[in-house]
């Protein structure tokens, strides 16, 4: 019960992540880069702060469990992330965003030679058959340009989920990895004033990009790393297909969205190619 409980937290965290970001862009409430530079800043300083109760020697071993391509992975992610919701639908970008990570696992894996199943092949074929499908021209597709970025940032966080498992120390290399992009979003934030003269902060926009970095984002990451050593690699798979579903409901809720029959069909066909092809592959290993 206490892993499932945990298991669910963090998964809500991961979903609120996607809701808080919606409720921040939408609108022109606040611009992505300054939103991307709160959120990052807050969570670094959270993740110092667990560091420095959980090691308090000291923060020389957050910098050596860091790097650079790791940092720049996550800025990615991060600016991304904030440039595509100013677009999109709190649950269609989840979707994005996590089906683009799983396209980046898969990939990965038949780059260094894995070789899928018959299965494997058909809940990969069906989740790419709908997301196709979900992309394609019609008057409830979603915006194309925006659906590219959040891609982009799928791929980013799929590339900094790969370079993470090599950590020793996830939640030290977390902290040092944040802290590394703070001077990345800075230079975001000036370059988005000073030349492209783009600036909006409210005091909404601010809580929403505090709660985004300080609770969603660290306080959750630091929780997934809890759990993640007790699951199995297939059903840390699974369970973050939940998160699209959570972000959604989050969206009708707090949001105001709509949830449309194309989007509801789309999204249920490519989680359950994913979590087909996880499975298999499982049963395969």
């Amino acid at each position: 019960m206490r892993l499932f409980f945990l298991t669910s937290l963090t998964m809500i965290a991961f979903a609120g992540n996607s809701v808080l970001g919606r409720l921040a862009l939408a609108d022109g409430t606040m611009d992505a880069a300054s939103y991307s530079f709160l959120r990052v800043a807050s969570a670094a300083v959270l993740l110092l702060v667990l560091v420095q109760l959980r090691y308090p020697a000291d923060l020389s071993h957050v910098k050596r469990e860091s790097n650079w391509t790791a940092a720049l992975a996550l800025f990615g992610y991060v600016a991304f992330f904030s440039y595509s919701y100013h677009a999109l639908d709190t649950g269609m970008g989840a979707l994005i965003l996590f089906s683009c990570v799983q396209a980046v696992m898969i990939g990965w894996g038949l780059y260094k030679g894995d070789r899928p199943g018959v299965l494997e092949w058909l809940g990969i074929a069906m989740a790419f058959g709908a997301f196709v499908f979900l992309m394609s021209p019609g008057l409830t597709a979603p915006p194309f340009v925006a659906s590219v970025i959040m891609g982009f940032a799928g791929v980013a966080w799929g590339v900094y989920s790969l370079l993470g498992k090599r950590a020793t120390n996830p939640l030290l290399a977390t902290t040092g990895n944040f802290t590394r992009v703070v001077p990345m979003v800075v230079a975001l934030s000036l370059v988005s004033v000073l030349v492209f003269d783009m600036f909006a902060v409210t005091p909404f926009g601010i809580t929403m990009a505090v709660l985004s970095g300080a609770v969603t984002s660290a306080l959750g990451y630091a929780l997934w790393y809890q759990v993640l050593p007790l699951l199995t690699a297939t059903r840390a798979a699974i369970v973050q297909l939940t998160v699209p579903v959570l972000a959604t409901f989050g969206g009708i809720v707090f949001a105001g969205e709509g949830l449309t029959l194309r989007f509801a069909l789309c999204s249920a066909f490519i989680l359950l190619g994913i979590a087909l092809s996880v499975l298999a592959k499982s049963k395969r290993g």
